[in-house]
């Protein structure tokens, strides 16, 4: 998510965890749920899955609205592309790793999107005009496949995650000041619930902060992309 500021919106405080996610307790998140079949996870099952309303289960933040100080108040308004990339071995989730420089969000996993600013006319275009500012990923080779209810971080962000399907051929120029690195993670890695982890971790002031993470490789994926990630297993038809 990018770090665009203007006079008309100042910057709020910079926040950072106040533990180190990576290595807070954690228990298995699969809760009985199996992992999706290979067959939902095609191009052609997730245009289907994708195309009309359907009934699900969404993954509310586990700390309510409890935010970090100084981001308290009314919610910046953003929007994040969740690019599902069709791959000859199948679909898989392309993620950001953030510059360690920037002001919200320093260093982590997200996915491209940032704040939604008066000139975007809907979220949409504002979730793709960002993966395009930041990878270099063309409007063009996206298809829109609707967008998942909009989730509430503890940096006061309330943010409209909006699914699309792209297609191979693309070319990334990752803007190197907001973006460290750009990967892909397989879909079927992500809708497997037995690659979600639960963790708990205890602050100095006696409360308990609680996130999910799904760590890949060298990749700490964690808090509300992984929330988010863990919707999209809901949004798939999972945990029926």
């Amino acid at each position: 998510m990018s770090d665009s500021s203007s006079p008309s919106r100042p910057r709020r405080p910079s926040v950072r965890p106040f533990f180190d996610p990576a290595t807070q307790p954690w228990v298995t998140a699969d809760d009985g749920l199996p992992p999706l079949p290979s067959e939902r996870l095609t191009e052609p099952a997730l245009r289907q899955r994708l195309a009309g309303p359907t009934s699900w289960s969404v993954q509310l933040p586990l700390n309510d609205d409890t935010r970090y100080p100084g981001r308290e108040g009314p919610p910046v308004l953003a929007a994040v592309l969740v690019p599902l990339v069709s791959r000859p071995d199948g679909v898989s989730v392309m993620l950001t790793q953030r510059a360690a420089h920037l002001h919200d969000h320093a260093g982590q996993i997200s996915f491209p999107g940032g704040r939604i600013e008066d000139s975007d006319p809907s979220p949409v275009a504002a979730a793709l005009r960002e993966a395009q500012e930041e990878t270099g990923l063309a409007p063009d080779y996206v298809d829109v496949l609707g967008s998942m209810p909009s989730y509430m971080t503890a940096t006061g962000f309330s943010i409209t995650p909006v699914v699309g399907l792209v297609q191979p051929g693309f070319t990334l120029a990752p803007d190197a000041f907001e973006v460290a690195e750009v990967f892909e993670v397989p879909l079927r890695f992500i809708v497997d619930p037995a690659n979600h982890r639960l963790h708990r971790a205890e602050l100095a002031d006696g409360r308990v902060r609680q996130y999910y993470s799904m760590p890949w490789g060298r990749y700490f994926i964690w808090g509300a992309t992984a929330a988010m990630l863990r919707n999209l297993y809901y949004l798939l038809g999972g945990g029926r």
